[in-house]
């Protein structure tokens, strides 16, 4: 158990090498220069220069490649060429929202899914089944993107039950997750729907198991 853990914690590591590589030479065959679009196109070329020193951009690619990855390692995630603000504080600031969207979306999957592949399931072939399979190859085949639209001119435009966009903050925790049910309904059905599906298709299979058909 512990040489399969080691293992599997071995291909994480190299996974994860090789997917920072493959980012940071991405990042650098892109056209472009951080510094004159940071400063702009009427940018003198010394101003330039000295910006390219300042980040280091100078360097060659294997010695900021090793820095950039010490600095990830470390939790120091570097500066936002566009913002110029630490790229940790960046993610701090927007994970209070997207962290707590996350599991909203999650929680409400999941207690879509649950009962709806129980019921598929539960009356395989009939009438209810089909209804379920029709409304999760619906929910697959429809974009996250279309399906938020489509929530925000019912719910929010045309009913006004919820604000078509911002956030209030968590000082009233009630209106924080009334601004986020809208994106978190648009995340969760279509994740429920596979689920749904999933969760089917296995207790299928469970229930034409030879013990299952013997305790019948």
């Amino acid at each position: 158990m512990l040489g399969y853990a080691l293992k599997r914690l071995t291909s994480l590591a190299l996974s994860l090498l090789v997917a920072s590589l493959v980012i940071f030479l991405v990042v650098e065959v892109a056209p472009g220069d951080p510094a004159s679009y940071m400063l702009g196109l009427n940018a003198q070329p010394d101003t330039v220069a000295a910006l390219r020193n300042e980040l280091g951009l100078d360097l060659p690619k294997w010695q900021r490649y090793l820095s950039w990855l010490g600095g990830m390692l470390s939790g120091d995630f570097g500066t936002s060429y566009t913002y110029r603000t630490p790229v940790a504080q960046m993610v701090a600031d927007r994970i209070t929202v997207s962290l707590p969207l996350a599991l909203y979306a999650l929680g409400l999957s999941t207690l879509i899914a649950l009962p709806a592949g129980i019921y598929a399931a539960a009356r395989r072939g009939k009438a209810g089944d089909a209804a379920v399979i029709g409304a999760t190859q619906l929910g697959i085949a429809i974009p996250n993107f279309w399906f938020a639209m489509l929530l925000v001119l019912l719910f929010a435009l045309k009913l006004r039950w919820f604000s078509a966009g911002g956030f209030p903050g968590w000082e009233s925790p009630l209106m924080a997750l009334k601004s986020l049910t809208l994106p978190a309904v648009a995340l969760a059905l279509p994740q429920a729907a596979i689920l749904a599906r999933v969760m089917r298709s296995s207790l299928i299979d469970i229930l034409s198991e030879d013990f299952i058909r013997t305790a019948r």
